[in-house]
């Protein structure tokens, strides 16, 4: 008994089947941002031909399904994922600088109503300045009226004593000629006894006349200007208790037009950093759009090379499908023929296997049908498949075999 296979198949569905049957899936190609498919054990599927082909069938859906929902969980955490940082980030940015520009608005706020509340006091201030000025004033003009008017006291006590002067002047120069009038009149009168005039008398009574009258004088004077020195001393004081308010104030207003420029300084740091912190979140804002975008993308290029992987995926199952339905029919073919064989002896078998493939299936489902046929000296079987997007694939068997009779003895 010779057997002979004819067996046309593509070089990459050999491959595919050599690793099929080992319980090996060939890995797919990486590229960037795509995810790689793990080894995974042919499981039932690969454990014999002796199973059901349509049981086979199920449980290569069963595994595609296991392995389209792990890459659906795993593309749904990432997206996850990629969706809070995108809305932690996008969401946090805009509350953290809108907080510190709100601290640093009310902040402002504080200064505007401190600048204010200042701008007042230093007005107050001003006014309270302004009225000192003009009690200094006053004071000045009283003072100045004050010594105008000691001016002209003083002018009648030195005219008094001018006057108390001269008078001395000539009461000394009538005494002098009294005394030479009575040195010459010594002798008429020693002549003549009759006549009897009291001179010392009458110059004792007016020069205590005018004593009097200087003392009377000399006595207003010095009260006059007794009330004058109090007077002076006392608008004195108020004139020094005046500029001493004065420079207290002067002190004060130097204070708070420091506190305001210290006030202004700070309320333009204050404005300098809320725009720098608007441009900060502005930018962190764009930024954050931007990495946005870049997410988006790199999701957008991971669904690709998912959907792209899961064609290959499909397209693999498909290939590992038809070789395994193949292996399962050759040994199906050989065990009949190995029975028949057994039962009537049978010169040459010749095995052909053709391969066609036709048309395109688009759904992602499949397809598979079998016949068989027969006669006395041929065998035909001829199968279609259909997995996933791929092509629809046909096969057809014929077996021939020679029949010889055995001699008996």
């Amino acid at each position: 008994m010779s057997l002979s296979v004819v067996h046309h198949v593509h070089p990459l569905q050999l491959s595919a089947a050599q690793l099929t049957l080992r319980g090996l899936l060939r890995p797919l190609r990486p590229g960037p941002g795509r995810l790689v498919a793990s080894r995974e054990p042919a499981g039932p599927a690969a454990a014999g031909p002796d199973q059901d082909p349509q049981q086979q069938v199920r449980l290569l859906h069963r595994q595609g399904a296991r392995f389209l929902e792990q890459q659906n969980k795993l593309l749904e955490t990432k997206w996850a994922l990629l969706q809070e940082q995108k809305s932690a980030k996008s969401s946090r940015l805009p509350d953290i600088f809108e907080a510190q520009i709100a601290s640093l608005r009310g902040q402002l706020e504080e200064l505007q109503v401190d600048g204010g509340r200042l701008e007042a006091e230093l007005r107050s201030m001003q006014d309270v300045v302004e009225d000192f000025k003009n009690k200094y004033e006053d004071e000045i003009n009283r003072r100045t009226a004050a010594e105008n008017e000691f001016v002209v006291p003083k002018k009648d006590v030195d005219a008094a004593y001018v006057s108390k002067v001269e008078l001395e002047a000539k009461v000394v120069a009538l005494m002098t000629e009294l005394q030479s009038q009575i040195a010459d009149t010594s002798v008429v009168l020693s002549m003549d006894n009759s006549r009897s005039l009291d001179l010392d008398g009458v110059i004792a009574e007016v020069k205590a006349q005018y004593e009097e009258m200087v003392k009377c004088s000399r006595a207003e004077a010095e009260t006059k200007f007794e009330i004058l020195q109090v007077q002076t001393g006392k608008h004195g004081d108020d004139l020094r208790n005046t500029r001493n308010e004065i420079a207290e104030m002067n002190r004060a207003i130097q204070r708070l037009q420091a506190e305001i420029d210290a006030i202004k300084n700070q309320r333009t740091k204050l404005e300098a950093a809320i725009a720098e912190a608007e441009e900060r979140g502005e930018l962190a804002l764009k930024d954050a759009r931007a990495k946005q975008e870049e997410l988006e993308a790199a999701l957008q290029r991971t669904k690709q090379d998912m959907a792209w992987q899961l064609r290959e995926y499909q397209e693999l199952m498909s290939v590992k499908l038809a070789l395994d339905l193949e292996i399962a029919t050759y040994h199906k073919l050989l065990e009949g023929e190995e029975s028949r064989l057994a039962g009537d002896g049978v010169g040459a078998v010749n095995i052909s296997v053709v391969n066609s493939t036709g048309g395109s299936g688009n759904g992602s489902g499949g397809a598979i049908g079998l016949s068989f046929g027969g006669t006395m000296g041929s065998n035909a079987l001829s199968f279609s498949s259909s997995v996933g997007p791929g092509p629809l694939k046909a096969y057809s068997i014929w077996t021939t075999s020679t029949s010889r009779k055995s001699a008996r003895s």
